[in-house]
């Protein structure tokens, strides 16, 4: 890819018509210039006023907006109507309520502008909240008008950094070196190439609850000889909203059962045990254990 790439964004919504509107607003400050991207908008069936709403940014960056009804909770396919219709040569994927820092966008194409290795890389997301703890004091540090300003904050105090920093600081920034970097993919706010998308199948539809799809095409990427990191100047704010951790996590371990199952690695097998393993912790049981890699399993004939 060349200086002149393009960026498609990709943001499934569903009846959160104000945090749509933060990401919307966020886009339309990005530094890059308009014509180096696009914004798709996926509606999984909202009956509140997210139509009108988004036609309201339609003069303000190339934007398109695509409807399906409502039969469930279908991220997945949501995602993959703007796959299929991304005119850009890499796909950021950005969930409803993520507000990008200006020069998000720029940095997700620098990176893969960079090298012709593909590479899966996450957006850094401060102030993401598992279970809305912290949210009201969120809420008062951020200020939607300057999310630039805010982030400037948030770096400068150590504030409610990624949940994965700790992982990112013992493994590092860039790392795909590990046996399962695809853990760490979470596309609340992340890019890959279109083209690689596409090839591995993009999102799987099958996934119908909450959780794992994200983690699932990032398997496939990473047998596919994706690259994995963190871009830190492609930085973004998590705004808080309604969610419930328990029934998040009794829905996610149902899909990582499903991907134990489709797969049927030893590490991939390893979502299914119990306790839990940490996501943060599961390269060093790896390790530990000797397990073979996704690549070396898969040459032996059995994954």
């Amino acid at each position: 890819m060349g200086s002149s790439s393009r960026c498609t964004v990709i943001v499934p919504t569903y009846n959160r018509r104000r945090l749509l509107e933060l990401t919307l607003d966020s886009l339309a400050a990005q530094d890059l210039h308009r014509d180096r991207f696009e914004v798709v908008v996926v509606d999984d069936g909202s009956s509140d006023d997210t139509a009108a709403m988004v036609r309201s940014f339609e003069d303000r960056f190339d934007l398109r907006y695509f409807y399906q009804p409502d039969e469930g909770y279908r991220v997945a396919r949501a995602r993959n109507v703007g796959i299929r219709h991304a005119r850009g040569e890499v796909c950021v994927f950005v969930d409803s309520g993520v507000l990008l820092h200006s020069a998000s966008l720029s940095a997700h194409l620098d990176a893969h502008d960079a090298g012709a290795e593909p590479l899966a890389l996450n957006g850094y997301v401060y102030c993401f909240n598992l279970d809305n703890e912290d949210a009201r004091l969120i809420r008062k540090h951020v200020d939607v008008g300057d999310v630039d300003s805010t982030i400037a904050s948030l770096a400068r105090t150590g504030s409610w950094p990624d949940v994965r920093e700790p992982f990112y600081e013992r493994y590092s920034d860039d790392f795909g070196h590990l046996p399962a970097p695809w853990l760490m993919y979470w596309t609340c706010h992340a890019s890959a190439r279109t083209e690689q998308v596409r090839a591995v199948g993009s999102y799987d539809e099958e996934f119908r609850t909450w959780g794992g799809e994200d983690l699932d095409l990032a398997y496939r990427l990473h047998r596919d000889g994706a690259r994995f990191g963190v871009s830190r100047a492609a930085s973004s704010i998590h705004y808080p909203h309604d969610k419930d951790q328990g029934d998040n996590t009794r829905s996610a371990q149902r899909n990582y059962r499903y991907i134990a199952a489709k797969y049927d690695t030893p590490i991939t097998r390893m979502l299914t045990e119990e306790p839990a393993i940490r996501f943060s912790l599961f390269n060093e049981v790896i390790a530990k254990r000797g397990l073979p890699g996704c690549a070396d399993y898969r040459a032996g004939g059995t994954g």
